[in-house]
């Protein structure tokens, strides 16, 4: 992979995913999917000491129970004059219909050898919940997020937190707490990842979660011009469209 200095930034499309439970409550299950669950959250209720119903609040972190709501895009344009950062979303409650329309802009924008992907612990999370939600959705994964028979090396999709690593391997940085240490201003008025599927069905209000979506996108861009030692952008360089 390059050094993140060699790297043309307008080749980088910068998103952020937001998921919940594909259910807001356990018991809407039915038999098979509750035994399978109480199978694959048995390590999770013994750590954390929860009954079966509370861990389901946990479901929308694994790709086999929850599902995509929204994934938030950003792209810098002209980035060595009159900088741009463009963001986009495609979100709702159809999850087929949305993916269908992000792959669709993957396989028509960012289909070269030289386009990559950046994530926040994309590559545990992002990059591969979304080739899974494709496929359990019947969608055709497009060639940059299909990494299948790849060694991880040669995965060279960008990863903010595995940059913040150097190599260490012990540990989960997040995306609030990089943008601290490095001084990057953030929302404090919204919502955090963990009170998003209360959100999106008890409140039934995506477009908060659009929002803070998009905030994140705009905050690892932000994480990946500190690497490069680049000015940070200001409110008049960043659209939504």
């Amino acid at each position: 992979m390059k050094l993140i200095k060699e790297i043309n930034p307008e080749n980088v499309l910068f998103l952020d995913i937001e998921t919940v439970s594909q259910t807001h409550h356990f018991d809407e299950l039915d038999g098979l999917g509750k035994l399978l669950w109480e199978k694959k959250s048995r390590t999770l209720i013994e750590k954390s000491e929860m009954t079966l119903e509370e861990s389901w609040g946990s479901a929308g972190i694994y790709s086999e129970f929850g599902k995509i709501i929204c994934v938030s895009v950003g792209q810098f344009r002209n980035f060595s004059s009159n900088r741009k950062f463009v963001i986009k979303s495609y979100f709702g409650h159809d999850e087929s219909e949305l993916l269908s329309d992000f792959s669709e802009m993957l396989k028509k924008h960012f289909n070269s050898s030289m386009n990559l992907l950046c994530a926040h612990n994309g590559k545990e999370f992002d990059f591969p919940y979304l080739a899974r939600r494709m496929m359990i959705c019947n969608l055709e994964i497009p060639a940059i997020l299909d990494t299948s028979g790849k060694k991880p090396w040669e995965v060279s999709h960008i990863d903010t937190m595995e940059l913040w690593k150097f190599g260490d391997r012990k540990s989960f940085t997040s995306l609030a707490l990089l943008a601290h240490v490095f001084g990057i201003a953030t929302p404090k008025d919204d919502i955090d990842g963990s009170q998003v599927g209360r959100v999106y069905y008890e409140e039934n209000d995506i477009d908060r979660i659009e929002r803070y979506c998009k905030k994140d996108v705009l905050t690892i861009a932000q994480v990946f011009l500190k690497f490069r030692l680049e000015e940070l952008l200001n409110d008049a360089s960043v659209e939504y469209v």
